[in-house]
């Protein structure tokens, strides 16, 4: 990772920080220690604002550096375009593909200026499946984005989904409840990663909290808007806790590539449940 970013380590009760991280960026990862019946991964999320940045420049190579440098095994991108005029008719997420050596699949919400606007998520595990959720539709369409991955050392499969709740807190609140319905069986272990435009202590986080773990930050904790960050609506939510144990999350301070900082999440996944391979999009 770039040794310019700065990152805010979680302390809260959920999780369990490192004492050989070093915070200037994250090194290459020791698998040797952990049980057998255990996988240790990286996960990102990132709102990319279709690849403009804070100085108005349309850069999807600097958003692919980030991700290349950050290392994830799977990142959650909100607001990708796909063949949109105003990026240049570039497919998003096949780019961003290319350009960090991931495989990606994309989730559409709806058509836009001659092609579709929607969210990604990009792999470096064996995608075995996935499925594009259609959730109630607020003041633009919204889905939610499932990936299955297969874990490298057991073969356990991850359930691995993007978000991206919009716009007001009831219509958020209604995406929410869809998800979970259309998720089902709470055995599966599962990661909801993204931007939920909600904030602790919302009716959306609060619900959500009911039954599923939100891993909190620590002290730096706000990821929009990334250039003067006040507010904290971008989170990893997990279930069921006792699959997972959080060794760490952080903030990147990018503040210049997207109007979001980018989450970066280290954990260990336990369990024995497999769920079937979702229907592909």
């Amino acid at each position: 990772m770039r040794a310019s970013l700065r990152v805010g380590v979680s302390t809260g009760p959920v999780a369990v920080v490192l004492a050989t991280v070093v915070l200037s960026g994250c090194g290459p990862r020791d698998h040797s220690a952990q049980e057998p019946a255990a996988d240790t991964i990286r996960v990102m999320a990132y709102n990319i604002h279709h690849g403009e940045g804070m100085d108005s420049v349309l850069d999807l190579g600097r958003i692919a550096d980030l991700i290349v440098e950050a290392d994830p095994d799977l990142i959650a991108i909100q607001e990708v375009d796909s063949v949109v005029d105003r990026t240049g008719d570039v497919d998003q997420a096949k780019e961003l593909a290319r350009l960090t050596g991931m495989e990606a699949r994309f989730g559409s919400f709806m058509p836009y200026q001659g092609g579709a606007y929607g969210m990604a998520v990009l792999s470096r595990l064996p995608v075995v499946g996935s499925k594009n959720l259609r959730l109630p539709d607020g003041d633009e369409p919204r889905t939610a984005l499932a990936v299955e991955a297969e874990l490298p050392r057991t073969g356990l499969r991850l359930r691995f989904v993007g978000i991206h709740l919009y716009r007001t807190e009831g219509e958020r609140l209604a995406q929410a409840i869809s998800l979970e319905e259309q998720l089902g069986d709470e055995r599966i272990p599962t990661v909801l990663a993204g931007d939920f435009n909600s904030r602790p202590g919302s009716a959306v986080m609060e619900h959500l909290a009911r039954g599923w773990t939100l891993v909190e930050k620590g002290e730096d904790s706000f990821t929009f808007p990334s250039y003067a960050p006040d507010h904290e609506i971008d989170f990893f939510v997990l279930r069921p806790a006792q699959s997972f144990e959080i060794l760490e999350q952080r903030v990147l301070d990018e503040p210049v590539a997207s109007d979001h900082r980018p989450l970066l999440m280290d954990l260990v996944v336990r369990g024995t449940a497999s769920p079937q391979t979702p229907d592909a999009p």
